[in-house]
């Protein structure tokens, strides 16, 4: 009779044991329930939100990669239609006071600041280690937050600018680095740059430490500039080291090194190409093609700018004249490589006078047709930031 008793009781134990792991499982599956719901409900404030309050929608760092947020929807901002700005025209209340007002009136929604450009110089005040300790700063923007959040204050995108391997101060600074001559000494372009190689993992982790502090600041994006091998030089003095490994192997590695180190930042990427990667995929002997990079980054911007391409392009004479048939002669081919992948198509278009006067006429053309084929946007690109509502709609 004792012996039954006891193993009623120990039957009762077990099965009170048992009712609490259930129980126990249940009540973390709700609460991991509860956490998705906010999150999602974070996450659809952002996707259904056409303007650029990105950065005040959820929170603004979470380390789970399930959740990153590039993976979740093609469009987070919807038509990103912006313009380029050097870290000075930022970093001047005055100026930035027009492109806002620019902004304001018409249907621009975006800008591209300089945070890294083609000197090498980092444009704000960094703490990045190899920053200060070779003096690789120059603080043009001055206090880069406020004026991410001046921008955010009137619904506009924020991208940073940061270019890569045309990093000629690095290249002098730290030598063992940049790419060598087979003379002798650094290798330099037509215009006596310095560059540093691309094959170096070192240079990927540097710009890896600076894109963090960028996306820091609430930048939406950082769009990465110079993503290639180095033209405009006497390539064949080059002392390459890759060894056989095609220059384009080396960017693929390079684009899923960035998609790796940057997945859990709340921050959007994107690679500025030469526009001919629209038409060629050969990597045009500098490491750049569509298919290395449309699943490693949010979007891709070529540079399309009919100025840029050469005299006998589809028969014309001068490919400047004609911006609508060279646009959607380069958005028609490359649109498809683009069709179901991460990345969306977002190219920079020509605000310029080079190789004929680019009026609003000439401007609207190019929308048009990047709008033909996309609705990620487009990049308004103009050196000296001269700016107008030429070929723009108002508001």
């Amino acid at each position: 009779m004792v012996e039954v008793q006891k193993e009623k009781n120990q039957k009762e134990v077990r099965n009170t044991q048992t009712n609490w792991f259930y129980l126990s499982i249940f009540a973390c599956a709700a609460i991991a329930f509860g956490i998705g719901i906010v999150w999602s409900w974070n996450e659809t404030l952002v996707y259904e939100n056409t303007t650029a309050t990105i950065s005040y929608t959820y929170p603004a760092k979470l380390t789970f990669p399930v959740f990153r947020r590039s993976k979740i929807e093609r469009i987070p901002f919807g038509e990103a239609k912006g313009l380029y700005l050097t870290a000075y025209s930022a970093g001047s209340t005055k100026k930035l006071d027009s492109i806002i007002d620019l902004i304001d009136r018409t249907e621009l929604n975006a800008v591209v600041i300089d945070v890294k450009d083609y000197s090498g110089l980092v444009l704000y005040d960094s703490d990045v280690d190899l920053v200060n300790e070779l003096d690789l700063e120059d603080n043009r923007l001055r206090d880069v937050k406020a004026i991410v959040d001046r921008l955010h204050s009137h619904n506009i995108y924020v991208i940073a600018r940061q270019t890569v391997f045309q990093d000629p101060i690095l290249a002098e600074k730290k030598p063992e680095w940049a790419m060598k001559s087979k003379s002798g000494g650094l290798w330099r372009d037509y215009k006596g740059l310095a560059w540093v190689d691309p094959a170096k993992e070192e240079i990927w982790n540097y710009n890896i430490q600076i894109a963090h502090e960028v996306a820091s600041f609430g930048f939406d994006e950082i769009n990465f500039d110079y993503v290639r091998f180095p033209t405009d030089g006497n390539m064949s003095q080059i002392a390459y080291t890759n060894g056989d490994e095609p220059f384009y192997s080396v960017m693929r590695n390079f684009y899923t090194y960035l998609d790796d180190r940057l997945k859990n930042d709340s921050v959007f990427t994107s690679l500025d190409f030469f526009g001919f990667v629209m038409e060629r995929h050969d990597g045009m002997s500098i490491g750049q093609r569509l298919e290395d990079a449309v699943d490693k980054v949010d979007y891709i911007s070529p540079m399309m700018y009919p100025s840029h391409y050469p005299r006998g392009h589809l028969r014309l004479d001068n490919p400047s004249d004609f911006p609508a048939i060279v646009i959607e002669n380069g958005m028609q081919k490359g649109a498809p490589y683009f069709e179901g992948k991460r990345a969306q198509v977002r190219p920079w278009i020509q605000a310029f006078n080079l190789g004929a006067v680019y009026d609003a006429e000439k401007i609207r053309a190019q929308i048009d047709m990047v709008e033909k084929y996309t609705d990620a946007g487009w990049l308004l690109w103009n050196a000296s930031n001269r700016y107008s509502a030429d070929g723009l709609k108002e508001k």
